[in-house]
């Protein structure tokens, strides 16, 4: 748990003589998985519907076949694995997100798509063996456009399985080149017909994207809620003009009043120091040009906390500075609101289930609260949801530095199929 890679021409660390033909099995894939739009310095780009994402959806697709599962796609393009022991019952859909951002990580969400694989391949195995019969279905699941790098918002393909998002407003989302959602995928044959399967229960687990297990030596963390967060675009406008002759008195300089909106967000995340996290990810320039003035530049800025009386008090502090902000750089604010989330509990059902497990498999672990956001933040609001974290050493993430140990992510894929086993067999419908 506290070893970090330094490695750069291995998909994954060398499995240790000690594992099991299963384990070496899912290493071997996660070693796999990772070349798939795979980067000099050891990470991953594989944003949506690109042919890095497309080649490796195709990968994944025979990889579930080649154990019994069957394949299908939703209107959005979400790629489901379906283990059906029990025709007609609803599932227990359990998997992350494979796409990833421009560089990043090859463990950011993919570990989550492939330990519910492969939790699944064992379930299979156990259930064909034993003649055990669950009550409930197994369904992996590949959440499209998860990130939100290309096509925004994130979480895109959970937003519109929960009906979150219209349909035909995500196949409508047009990427920086003009290329709308629907015409990036309809070439690729992921768009289904289907709403995909019915969800009883929801499962992910996933990297922790922090270093608080990794700093506590807790080999799980059990993701009791969610961080809120409010997302915004915001659109400066100014006036386009030459960047040498125009009179510094004269000009309306957008990319101006973006700076000042970027500094002002720090500054008001280190009034709560600890507890607010706030950000600007994206910054689009227009006309982008070395002698001219921009005239209009639209960034994406998030404020992100456990307490939602900071959130608010944040919120209102961010609408005050840009007022003082449009009339200091003489521009104006367009104001658009995203998306946004509270501080929702995951059901402590689910919870207390992912404790008696991994006690069962004596693997430590502690409550936690997760700050990104992840797939399941969406499902836990319209079926039972359990998420899971293991470490991510030095609390990289979205970055190709990214790592977790071997070590931890089999644990992680034990928990899992404990976890997916006891809801399969209705522990949380009873």
């Amino acid at each position: 748990m506290n070893a970090t890679n330094t490695s750069t021409d291995t998909p994954s660390s060398t499995p240790g003589p000690e594992l099991r033909p299963m384990d070496e099995s899912f290493v071997r894939d996660f070693g796999t998985m990772s070349t798939f739009g795979a980067t000099a310095a050891g990470g991953v780009d594989r944003q949506a519907a690109s042919p890095a994402d497309v080649s490796q959806r195709r990968w994944f697709a025979e990889l579930l076949e080649s154990h019994g599962l069957r394949v299908e796609y939703d209107r959005i393009g979400n790629q489901f694995g379906l283990l059906e022991r029990v025709p007609g019952a609803p599932y227990v859909v359990v998997g992350s997100h494979m796409d990833s951002q421009p560089t990043a990580g090859r463990f950011d969400g993919a570990y989550g798509v492939l330990a519910a694989a492969h939790a699944a391949f064992r379930l299979a195995e156990e259930w064909e063996r034993t003649g055990d019969v669950p009550l409930f279905n197994i369904a992996v699941v590949n959440w499209f456009n998860e990130e939100g790098s290309r096509f925004v918002p994130s979480m895109m393909g959970s937003s519109v399985f929960t009906g979150k998002l219209p349909l035909e407003k995500a196949l409508a989302t047009l990427d920086r080149d003009g290329v709308s959602v629907r015409q990036a995928m309809e070439p690729t044959g992921f768009l289904g017909d289907g709403d995909g399967p019915t969800a009883a229960f929801c499962a992910e687990i996933h990297i922790e994207q922090g270093r608080n297990l990794e700093n506590s030596g807790t080999t799980i963390g059990l993701v009791a809620s969610s961080w809120a967060a409010n997302k915004y675009e915001f659109v400066v406008n100014g006036d386009q003009a030459h960047s040498g002759a125009t009179l510094m008195e004269d000009r309306r300089d957008a990319l101006l009043g973006a700076s000042m909106l970027v500094v002002a967000a720090r500054e008001i995340a280190d009034r709560f120091p600890g507890v607010l996290h706030t950000s600007v990810g994206q910054l689009d320039v227009y006309p982008n040009s070395p002698v001219v003035v921009a005239s209009r530049v639209s960034l994406l800025l998030d404020l992100r906390s456990a307490d939602e009386s900071v959130l608010t008090r944040a919120d209102e502090l961010l609408h005050e500075r840009i007022t003082e902000i449009e009339a200091t750089a003489r521009v104006t604010v367009e104001r658009h609101h995203s998306h946004s989330w509270g501080v929702n509990p995951y059901q402590p059902k689910g919870v207390e289930l992912a404790r008696r497990c991994a006690a069962r498999l004596g693997l430590s672990h502690a409550d936690v609260m997760t700050v990104a956001g992840h797939d399941s933040i969406n499902m836990k609001d319209v079926v039972p949801t359990v998420m899971l974290f293991v470490p991510s050493s030095e609390g990289i993430s979205h970055n190709e530095l990214e790592y977790s140990t071997d070590e931890d992510m089999l644990a992680g894929l034990s928990l899992l199929t404990e976890v997916m086993r006891g809801l399969a067999a209705g522990e949380l419908a009873r």
